[in-house]
């Protein structure tokens, strides 16, 4: 089974890789919108997962040239800024499934509609809340090219008590 990752995030996709590849997928990754088409002509994946946010771009505006090229391939978008809107805009444009991340192998071998491999090792423990609010920040931080003062804004919160939790080491999952 081919899997194309397309997200801009350079940890996710390899993270993603590295899991799936244990799950029996041949993955290639791929982190802007023109590699991405690039890699889907090459590769003509059996899946796609696709990132919303691509760095400045939309991945929205992926689906339908994905899908012209590829109209067998199951298409699942992933995203950190869930809305009903971007789910209803991405089901009418394509894609098959609608992800919010952080998500879970289970659930993401579902939409991918496999079964998970068997494995010895639990590779894909539940987040705790203290590393879930770590990832959050560092996506919002990311978003906002590393604006301390900006990010605090949108988190509600006070910039020096944002710079605490950011000079504490991400908490192990």
């Amino acid at each position: 089974m081919k899997l194309l990752i397309i997200e801009d995030d350079i940890n996710l996709a390899s993270t993603l890789a590295r899991r799936l590849t244990k799950q029996s997928f041949t993955c290639e990754v791929a982190h802007n919108q023109s590699d991405a088409l690039l890699a889907a002509r090459k590769l003509l994946p059996d899946f796609v997962l696709l990132d919303m946010k691509l760095g400045d771009d939309n991945g929205l505006t992926l689906i339908k040239p994905l899908r012209s090229l590829l109209p067998q391939t199951h298409i699942v978008l992933l995203t950190g800024f869930a809305s009903i809107a971007t789910a209803v805009e991405a089901m009418r444009l394509g894609a098959n499934d609608y992800l919010t991340k952080p998500v879970d192998m289970a659930t993401l071998l579902k939409a991918l509609n496999t079964e998970p491999v068997a494995s010895n090792v639990i590779d894909d423990a539940v987040m705790s809340p203290e590393r879930l609010e770590w990832e959050h920040i560092q996506q919002v931080l990311h978003s906002n090219n590393g604006n301390v003062s900006v990010t605090a804004r949108q988190l509600n919160m006070h910039r020096r008590t944002l710079q605490r939790k950011l000079q504490k080491k991400p908490v192990q999952q």
